[in-house]
């Protein structure tokens, strides 16, 4: 697995931070529209600093298992993205003129993004799990591989 720089880590670890807070604080911060729209930016901003920083982060081995969990977590990243888009939506109507009234927009767009979140967040640590657990399967003790 390729490793990040020092910097790469950086923006990957702040951009976790800042995507969970914006999701804490869009999911809890009910009374007031103008940090729920904060919020939902700082999520989208940090959920595109986390995962283009987990692309960043390739595996070039030849590890079948590794290569599919690496797809499975460029879904969790699109829909971590997805879920940020879905928040800002929510806040700021983009698709509601799409739909004949409030109540198809609601039924077909409101608060979707739980659900989104909810999978990328299950896919995220699934994987995550999973590759570490076949990357130390993949190395002898001696730190080379097979």
């Amino acid at each position: 697995m390729k490793e990040l720089n020092k910097w790469q880590s950086t923006v990957f670890m702040v951009g976790g931070g800042i995507m969970t807070l914006g999701a804490i604080g869009f999911a809890v911060v009910l009374w007031n529209v103008d940090a729920r729209r904060v919020c939902s930016w700082a999520y989208l901003i940090g959920a595109v600093m986390f995962c283009l920083m987990q692309t960043m982060q390739s595996y070039e081995g030849r590890n079948f298992v590794v290569r599919r969990l690496k797809r499975i977590q460029g879904v969790a990243d699109l829909l971590f993205i997805i879920a940020g888009f879905l928040m800002i939506d929510n806040m700021w109507l983009i698709t509601r003129p799409l739909f004949n009234n409030d109540i198809d927009y609601l039924n077909a767009m409101g608060n979707k993004w739980v659900l989104a979140l909810l999978i990328a967040a299950i896919l995220e640590m699934y994987t995550a799990t999973r590759i570490s657990m076949e990357l130390k399967k993949d190395t002898t003790p001696d730190g080379e591989g097979k």
